[in-house]
């Protein structure tokens, strides 16, 4: 198993592989979030805005500022997000451009698990959130069989071949979450596992899919075409495949939000 470093070089092909994804959970979270109208946003690890853009879509916000450490994947985000009022930045989640006080809520989206230290992330997330607002997130469940590709991932792995994974796996475990934003001093924790579906139109839509996938899309691309064939035959017969071609998957995360104390 790598642990070489997941790029995030090309927000187009992260938008067909993971960004509908992230909207999928996003619609579901932030109805389970609940949040008023009319309140200042920080997208921590916004990468090509997708659960930004639903931010503004279902939240009216007062103000949203997002920060990634990625610049393609902010540039991505700025020609996605160009008709709303908000602020982008390359920054790390560990060390917030923000000052303290400054926003009403604070969400880390599908991006926990990518930062090498979580609890200081969720410490920042805590410093730069007002008294009385929230802090929240949401991961795939990397350990407990909730994202979406695990089982490509597992076959190439079967195969010999190596793949990058995030620093920080075990921070989306539940347990974890909760422990973390315990010692972040936040209150009145609540937790739910939100379930998405998504439904590719044939294998060729989901195998151009992965190949745009950071993770995984070089190890593929860089097969020859006679391994590239073989392992599409594999992976072909492993997939939920539907009389008329279609193929659903089925993923979760793991949600947790708490309160600045006052």
């Amino acid at each position: 198993m790598s642990n070489d470093q997941i790029r995030f070089d090309d927000g187009a092909s992260y938008e067909r592989y993971m960004g509908v994804w992230s909207q999928l959970v996003a619609a579901k979270f932030l109805a389970w979030l609940a949040p008023q109208n009319g309140l200042s946003w920080l997208d921590v690890g916004c990468g090509n805005g997708a659960f930004t853009e639903i931010i503004f879509k279902q939240c009216q916000p007062s103000a949203v500022t997002g920060i990634d450490p990625a610049p393609a994947q902010i540039g991505y985000a700025r020609q996605r997000l160009a008709d709303y009022p908000v602020k982008l930045e390359e920054g790390d989640a560990q060390n917030l451009p923000l000052d303290a006080n400054s926003v009403n809520i604070a969400v880390m989206p599908l991006v926990i698990f990518f930062v090498p230290e979580p609890a200081k992330g969720v410490a920042e997330m805590a410093r730069v959130v007002a008294p009385g607002g929230t802090v929240a997130a949401y991961a795939w469940d990397m350990l407990g069989g909730g994202f979406p590709y695990a089982s490509l991932q597992a076959a190439l792995v079967n195969t010999g071949i190596s793949v990058p994974r995030p620093p920080s796996a075990e921070a989306s475990q539940m347990a974890v979450m909760q422990e973390l934003w315990q010692q972040a001093g936040l209150m009145n924790l609540e937790s739910e596992v939100i379930s998405v579906t998504r439904t590719f139109v044939d294998f060729a839509d989901y195998w151009q899919t992965v190949l745009g996938a950071p993770s995984v899309g070089p190890q593929l691309n860089a097969m020859s075409a006679a391994e590239q064939q073989a392992f599409q035959t594999q992976i072909r017969a492993s997939l939920p495949l539907e009389t008329n071609g279609q193929i659903t998957l089925h993923a979760h995360v793991n949600a947790i939000k708490g309160i600045v104390a006052q």
